[in-house]
């Protein structure tokens, strides 16, 4: 028997919170396997999760569509873009619906712009419970002639049959009411899970959202499987032929792609009479002669270049360009801010004085930043002064308007914790048990867990059946990873020329005066779309407050680039780990780390910033690392001539600066290439698939040709084996070279200040409270230890901040006389 085709048209995925059941990439997936001709997305108010569909989608080839669910008293509207003007206004609409509620939520009334949807077939569903009786025309009319009137010719009565006793009635009063309201008839299935096995998970879900165990949701819980993607055969069981066909004439209506969406970079920040190209080279190379008075080096100016050349060809320019005129403005308000990540390996960030980290000093490797074969835009993360961000936001807010620009979402997700708590309360387990499970659930993933916590169950004193056990731990497990809600990015912007509103839509975050798209950072990716981050640090604020304290203090004006350099003093007190309240390196394993390390040079606190940490630790490079450093120690004694040797020669270009073992991301791509043969863009694939091998396990589709590679070189097996072992190391936490690089320019800083102006310092880190491991009391008493005098508060003398006190006086060990630190009124609630 031929099987009809089928488009389904409306679908719910997990991006309808606590409604549907499955991912869209689970739906996509199930749909191609059933053989669908088409599949539409229609999450409720939303379009958070069609990204990850669309990239199924074109995998597989299956068309997918792109629309929206509103829910309207008894009717649910369904809308889907036919071209790229209907998913504009779809988005304008959703905007306009979110931002008639709070945080979350949305509202559609006879108010509402339906005017917007005119560019979607629009598809009206009636809620079945809402009519006890399925015969009742004059109510279902009535419910229909309600909203007909919004919504031109492009408008469907969806009728969705669930196997309900009454499905012929249903159907026959549906069809004499599209007769009389001259709506035409069309399938869908109102679908919230892909499989009929995601039916437990959905109970789950429906009975967190209601706030009660799955056993008191009565009726509110779906009685069947129905509210699945079903086999071809099924539908043609359940619809007429004629409402199954009509399913291919609203698909064939919708054409829009997602591919089709054409974003546009602001042209605010390029100069009068110039190309974007030409902008942005101008302003580097006047930024390299700043860097550069004596003359730019050779080897720069061939960097440079060659980054100017690829930036151009991906059409990058004005990214740089508005990242730039926001550093520019910070610092036009004396607002410290430091570019950090991927974009110190750039020599033109350098030049724009977006990072300070100097192509001279460092082996830089662009591709980790920008990649041709990757064809994904590039990050830049530059932090500013915690408590003065507003000021460079509200820059922002204001050059842009707010019409163009809004902060990318987080995407919050069920993590192991939160998992276990909402299906231990679906399942009516004892709250007791759910606490105490929830807090020790590190033996959730082991094989015995059923065993684990019916033994905890019977320690607690609370009854738990073997079943019920096993099915927590199923439907938990399957839990984890759905969102649970849109949070905000900590600064990522999302700027456009045109109306944002008409790309993506925008909802109100918590926090007042702030919105949000409905795309996260890998939504933003995979669409191309530029992100710039305006990050937070608070130890810049407190640099610019010691350096300030230090300016009035002393009669001069620094800025960081003036403190001086590999100072002997400075790392003497770092290898004893009299680091409290220096930026990196003062928790208490960095602390028992630097006299082991001893630290005598900048890139040795390079290596330290990125050596403590879960990834080189559990890539077991830190002890081979501090053999290395005492077996160069013993080298230098005896061969001060002769360069340390590593172990293979040929990876000199990568393991060099490391003694032969690899500490950061940079050097695994750069032993990828030189070792294994890879190429530029399949060395940054493997290590963006190392940050995500726990999660998706990708990493190990390159473990075959990685070895193979190696062992062609004539690498030893052994050798493979453990670079390997390393890489997945760095699964855990990995630093990027050019991120430690530019934290280790703060750790320094921060280094020499408290060494020599260990008063400025400590006011400073007062003042900027909260920040760091440490209270003020613990600040306090370091300093007071290092023989700073701190004068308690006094209602009489003390401003609201620290402040510093003359006559100077000498304190031990320090070659300038230091005042007394007063302590501020702020204080009072936290000493």
């Amino acid at each position: 028997m031929m099987l009809p085709a089928y488009a389904e048209l409306h679908a719910l995925s997990n991006f309808s919170f606590q409604r549907g059941a499955s991912h869209p990439q689970e739906l996509v997936q199930r749909a191609h396997k059933l053989g669908y001709s088409a599949l539409a997305l229609t999450d409720e108010c939303s379009v958070a999760g069609v990204v990850r569909a669309h990239g199924a989608a074109q995998a597989l080839g299956l068309p997918l569509i792109v629309g929206s669910e509103f829910c309207w008293g008894d009717v649910r509207i369904v809308a889907l873009a036919r071209d790229v003007q209907g998913w504009g206004d779809l988005c304008e609409f959703i905007t306009a619906a979110r931002q008639r509620a709070g945080k979350g939520g949305y509202r559609v009334d006879a108010q509402s712009p339906w005017a917007l949807l005119q560019g979607c077939e629009v598809l009206l569903a009636l809620r079945r419970e809402a009519f006890v009786d399925a015969s009742d025309l004059i109510a279902v009319s009535a419910c229909l002639e309600s909203v007909r009137g919004l919504f031109g010719s492009n408008c469907w009565l969806a009728v969705e049959l669930h196997t309900a006793p009454d499905d012929g009635l249903w159907l026959r009063t549906l069809t004499q009411a599209g007769a009389q309201l001259g709506l035409p008839l069309v399938a869908a299935g109102d679908v919230h899970m892909h499989s009929r096995a995601a039916k437990p998970l959905q109970d789950v879900l429906t009975a967190v959202r209601l706030g009660r165990s799955v056993a008191a949701c009565g009726f509110a819980l779906q009685p069947h499987a129905e509210k699945r993607l079903r086999p071809r055969s099924r539908l043609a069981g359940l619809y007429p032929p004629a409402l199954l066909a009509a399913t291919l004439q609203v698909a064939a209506r919708c054409t829009f792609s997602l591919n089709e969406i054409k974003y546009r970079y602001p042209l605010e920040t390029v100069q009068p009479g110039m190309t974007a190209s030409q902008t942005l080279a101008c302003l580097t190379w006047e930024g390299a002669r700043v860097r550069y008075p004596d003359g730019v080096p050779e080897a720069v100016v061939t960097q440079v270049d060659k980054e100017l050349a690829l930036i151009a060809e991906c059409g990058y320019e004005m990214y740089f360009l508005t990242v730039h005129d926001i550093v520019r403005y910070a610092r036009s308000q004396d607002i410290l801010c430091q570019g950090r990540g991927s974009a110190a390996n750039s020599a033109v960030c350098y030049c724009l004085g977006i990072t300070a980290v100097d192509p001279q000093k460092t082996r830089l490797l662009f591709e980790r930043f920008i990649s041709r074969e990757r064809s994904e835009p590039p990050d830049i993360d530059v932090d500013f002064e915690h408590d003065r961000r507003e000021t460079v936001i509200q820059y922002i807010y204001d050059k842009y308007g707010r019409d163009r620009s809004a902060i990318t979402a987080v995407v919050i997700s069920y993590r192991t914790r939160s998992a276990l708590r909402d299906v231990g309360k679906a399942l009516g387990v004892a709250p007791a048990l759910v606490d105490a499970f929830a807090k020790e659930h590190h033996w959730f993933d082991d094989v015995l867990a059923t065993e684990h916590l019916l033994a905890l169950a019977e320690r607690l004193g609370e009854p738990l059946g073997a079943h019920t056990a096993a099915l927590w731990l199923q439907l938990a497990r399957q839990l984890r990873g759905f969102p649970r809600h849109l949070s905000q990015h900590v600064g990522g912007f999302v700027l456009t020329e045109g109306k944002l509103t008409r790309l993506v839509p925008v909802e109100p975050a918590a926090m007042d005066g702030r919105s949000i798209i409905q795309w996260d950072k890998d939504d933003l990716d995979a669409m191309g779309l530029l992100k710039v981050d305006v990050l937070a640090l608070g130890m810049l604020s407190a640099l610019r407050r010691c350096l300030e304290m230090r300016a009035a203090l002393r009669g001069e004006s620094w800025d960081l680039a003036d403190i001086p350099p590999e100072d002997p003093a400075t790392y003497d007190m770092v290898c004893r780990a009299d680091t409290v309240g220096v930026f990196q390196i003062e928790s208490r394993a960095q602390m028992s780390m630097l006299p082991r390390l001893q630290p005598r040079e900048f890139y040795d606190l390079v290596v330290q910033v990125a050596i403590v940490r879960p990834g080189p630790i559990q890539g077991g490079m830190v002890h081979p690392y501090l053999q290395a450093r005492e077996r160069r120690r013993q080298w230098q004694r005896t061969k001060r001539e002769e360069p340390f040797p590593i172990e293979y020669p040929e990876l000199d270009n990568a393991l060099r600066r490391t003694l032969g073992v690899p500490i950061f991301q940079e050097q695994v791509m750069q032993i990828a290439i030189d070792g294994a043969g890879f190429s530029a863009g399949q060395a940054d694939e493997l290590r963006r698939s190392m940050a995500a091998w726990r999660r998706k396990g990708e990493v190990h589709r390159f473990e075959k040709p990685f070895k193979d590679g190696l062992l062609a070189n004539g690498y030893p097996p052994e050798f493979a084996d453990r670079l390997f072992q390393q890489i997945l190391g760095f699964g855990e936490y990995g630093f990027p070279e050019s991120h430690a690089y530019s934290f280790a320019l703060l750790a320094y800083a921060s280094s020499w200040l408290k060494r020599h102006e260990p008063a400025c310092f400590l006011a400073a880190l007062l003042n900027a409270q909260p920040l760091g491991f440490y209270t003020p009391a613990q600040l306090v008493q370091d300093a007071r230890r290092h023989g700073v005098c701190v004068l308690p508060i006094d209602v009489a003398t003390s401003d609201v901040d620290c402040t510093l006190e003359e006559p100077l006086a000498p304190v031990a060990g320090v070659s300038l006389a230091q005042p007394a630190v007063r302590l501020g009124l702020r204080l009072v609630a936290r000493l």
